[in-house]
């Protein structure tokens, strides 16, 4: 059975591995990558995000940034492996490996929005309303929004191949029966 591919899925993946990427760095960077330190030019786009819940955290040395940065890079590792792995190998298990890597990015920007929520909005609650849906709701929603509808379409594809190969060995094994 061929790899089943959908170019909207593969262009996610291939399209969000340097945004991931830039933003693993000024994660891994920080305090260099912050405004003032001597890397910040790389990420001037991040300025307000510092100030929004970027300090704090780095001030109280809380790791669940740079955790969730780490994950990032499985998480990017497994994109470029899946787009390799259905577009130029063409192997048929390369929809499991999408389905993770998607489930996971969903899991973790989940894990994201809970933790914000049980620290009762620790990094974020000092914002307005407008700041808060425009630069961390409305951003962040959309890695929730689309690994879903990834982990929908790919969740199917390997229901559809499990079943394919359910019925292709139910009638092997009928056919040396007989």
């Amino acid at each position: 059975m061929a790899v089943k591919t959908h170019t909207w899925i593969s262009l996610w993946f291939l399209i969000t591995t340097p945004i991931i990427m830039w933003d693993v760095g000024y994660c891994f960077m920080r305090p260099r990558s912050m405004a003032g330190g001597d890397l910040h030019w790389i990420w001037e786009p991040y300025s307000i995000y510092q100030n929004l819940y970027g300090i704090p955290a780095l001030e109280e040395g809380n790791g669940f940034t740079n955790a969730q940065s780490l994950m990032n890079v499985i998480e990017t590792l497994l994109n470029v492996l899946y787009l390799y792995l259905a577009h130029v190998s063409e192997w048929p298990p390369a929809t499991l490996i999408g389905f993770t890597s998607a489930a996971l990015t969903l899991a973790k920007t989940v894990l994201y929005w809970a933790q914000e929520y049980y620290c009762n909005y620790c990094t974020t609650g000092q914002n307005d309303w407008r700041t808060l849906i425009v630069y961390w709701i409305l951003p962040n929603g959309f890695w929730i929004v689309v690994p879903a509808f990834i982990v929908y379409v790919l969740g199917q594809d390997l229901c559809a191949q499990l079943t394919f190969a359910d019925k292709f060995a139910k009638a092997v094994t009928a056919d040396k029966k007989r």
